[in-house]
């Protein structure tokens, strides 16, 4: 954790260059062509296979590849992932190696690790392997780094570990009671835990994510192989038409997946916040971590938002001492390394963010600690600035000097921050229809796309099961940074109900087409900013759920991830609430039942829910406003 005298501070890129420990010596990098990467792999790296035996036994398979200079020693990086470190055979090279290009041109030792249980590595693979188990990631990692140390040769004794999203999980699983050796470490997109990433966000389910992901990726081993599960084919691109077909959920295993996912069972059968994902929550085991840690995530990480933002949060919390950084970029998940970052469907970013994020973060901060070149004047946040595309650096995250504003629903489809008078009473009232669910996009999909958190949100205003809530033009520019609490006072005439909120930027009649598409019309465009969807069970507990009583007044309190966002002069600030969201979020039956995975069509009932604003108990949204501090 490094900490400046002021509270925070920003700077432009060219100051973050020079706190990055760039120098006239390090020029930007120029990106190859694959043929060029490839070939350069193959000259000036040898590859070796090897299994690498844990503590119990278990032999893990390895790939590594050396530097053939053998005239100075290297550290290592490594890489450990459940999805193959394909290709096979030591005469079979990766296209690229590491983090990027520029790292493997630097030279490295880089490993590359088929997890226990996965591909050609021995034993049982289990998901999320939870960390009290006698064998787990952390202790696999250890016994790994330790037999590295010993038989790669030109070793100099330091190594550091990376991946994004599941091998993201792996990496923050090595940092706990860090091996020695491990000097550096950045988790990507890391999952933290599947009852908030990924798969259920606040108990809602994601459909489409996790049957997709699933119905290839959990279909069981039945001996060590070097061949990819096959993706799902679904027949039709129409993800609306096909999850509907496949409701209630139980569809799913009946007409495709019969038994053979374990972990779709396992999934069905634990609804609620249990032992099952408790046991598979990473953060309450992020101790005694000893090296330095960045971890990287993306503004619009469609999969793993909430785990970056967590796992930087808990390291900080419990692991004072040690340098904690966290990077937040433009990017959809693993957007800094599979695209360049300049846009995001409809949204341009004014420059190729994954250049900078690549020449001035990652490869500095590993050539520091691993090779000791460079300097440790690092931030402790390199964050993106969405609306004015800026990098901003912080000494803390989320900053300290955050005004809390809320913005109030009032009547007329007006978002205020003046609230309603203790005499003034009113209610937004919808129908919610589960045979005719919100869509969560306006065109066809299978999945869940990427650009779909920068989208526009204004094909939905239309709707009667939709509320909106619209601020007049901004005077000035308002930014905002850190969490997000919309505070939702409701009824139901049912005893269920989901609660999805929206923030979104309403770009005025007057705004520009941006460079990559200057065809395509931004006037009026509604960009979201952060959504989040709550099954209105959990609301007041996760891990015991309670139906709501028909009619009767409750307060939903939904905390929205962190952002750090611009709305412009002239642009207007809208919220959205709904009760559905499909097909991202499976369809809410609005009739209570224990078990929401096992409901049956008789179930599912036609709901109206109701949204106060009177001045007793107000529905708002808060936000925490950056105010401009001048350095001290």
């Amino acid at each position: 954790m490094i900490k400046s005298a002021n509270n925070y501070f920003l700077i432009s890129i060219i100051c973050l260059l020079i706190f990055s420990g760039c120098n006239s010596e390090r020029e930007p990098y120029v990106p190859f062509t694959a043929a060029e990467d490839s070939a350069f792999v193959y000259k000036n790296y040898t590859k070796k296979e090897v299994y690498i035996p844990m503590r119990d036994g278990t032999r893990l398979f390895t790939a590594i590849y050396t530097p053939k200079d053998s005239s100075e020693q290297y550290p290592i990086i490594m890489y450990r992932t459940p999805y193959a470190i394909q290709p096979y055979g030591e005469n079979n090279y990766k296209i690229d190696l590491g983090p990027n290009m520029r790292m493997t041109r630097d030279k490295y030792i880089f490993v590359y690790q088929d997890v226990r249980g996965k591909h050609m590595s021995e034993g049982q693979f289990v998901d999320m392997t939870p960390h009290e188990r006698r064998t787990n990631e952390s202790l696999d990692t250890f016994d790994t780094i330790e037999w590295l140390l010993a038989n790669v040769n030109n070793n100099n004794g330091k190594v550091g570990q990376w991946g994004i999203s599941y091998p993201g999980f792996y990496t923050a699983a090595g940092m706990i009671n860090s091996h020695p050796a491990l000097v550096a470490v950045s988790p990507q997109a890391p999952i933290a835990d599947w009852f908030f990433d990924d798969f259920h966000h606040h108990g809602a389910f994601f459909y489409p994510h996790a049957f997709n992901f699933f119905s290839s990726f959990g279909r069981p081993r039945q001996e060590p192989t070097k061949v990819k599960n096959a993706k799902f084919k679904h027949g039709t691109n129409d993800g609306y038409a096909f999850f509907k077909a496949m409701t209630p959920v139980s569809l799913a295993k009946e007409n495709y997946l019969g038994d053979s996912i374990s972990f779709w069972n396992d999934l069905a059968a634990h609804p609620n916040y249990d032992d099952f994902w408790q046991d598979r929550n990473i953060l309450p085991h992020l101790n005694n971590v000893h090296c330095a840690v960045l971890t990287v995530g993306g503004w619009f990480d469609a999969e793993d938002l909430y785990g970056p933002l967590k796992i930087y949060e808990t390291v900080e919390k419990n692991n004072p001492d040690i340098i904690n950084t966290l990077v937040m970029g433009p990017w959809s998940h693993g957007g800094w390394r599979r695209t360049d970052g300049d846009v995001l469907g409809n949204v341009h970013f004014g420059a190729k963010t994954s250049n900078f994020y690549n020449d001035s973060i990652i490869e500095p901060f590993f050539a520091y600690h691993l090779k000791g070149k460079g300097d440790n004047k690092i931030p402790e946040a390199y964050m993106f600035q969405t609306g004015t595309n800026e990098w901003k650096t912080f000494d803390e995250w989320p900053p300290k000097n955050l005004k809390k504003v809320k913005f109030y629903f009032k009547e007329k489809k007006r978002l205020s921050q003046t609230p309603p008078g203790s005499n003034q009473f009113g209610v937004d009232i919808f129908e919610s229809d589960p045979a005719n669910p919100v869509p969560f996009i306006s065109y066809d999909d299978i999945g869940m796309p990427k650009p779909y958190m920068t989208d526009d949100q204004s094909f939905v205003n239309d709707r009667s099961d939709v509320l909106y809530y619209l601020s007049s033009p901004l005077e000035e520019d308002l930014t905002i940074a850190g969490s997000i609490l919309a505070n939702l006072v409701v009824k139901t005439d049912q005893t269920a109900a989901d609660w999805v909120v929206k923030l979104v930027d309403v770009y005025p009649s007057s705004h520009p087409p941006y460079p990559h598409q200057p065809d395509v019309s931004m006037k009026r465009y509604h960009q979201m900013v952060r959504s989040e969807v709550i099954r209105g069970r959990f609301r007041n507990s996760y891990e015991h759920p309670e139906p709501f009583v028909p009619k009767k007044e409750e307060v939903i309190k939904l905390p929205l991830q962190d952002v750090l966002h611009t709305f412009k002069k002239g642009h207007q600030i809208m919220v959205q609430v709904q009760s559905s969201w499909f097909p991202m979020v499976d369809i809410n039956p609005q009739t209570y039942v224990e078990n929401i995975f096992e409901a049956q069509p008789e179930e599912f009932v036609k709901a109206k829910h109701f949204v106060g604003r009177s001045g007793v108990a107000p529905s708002y949204i808060e936000v925490g406003v950056l105010e401009n501090v001048e350095k001290k």
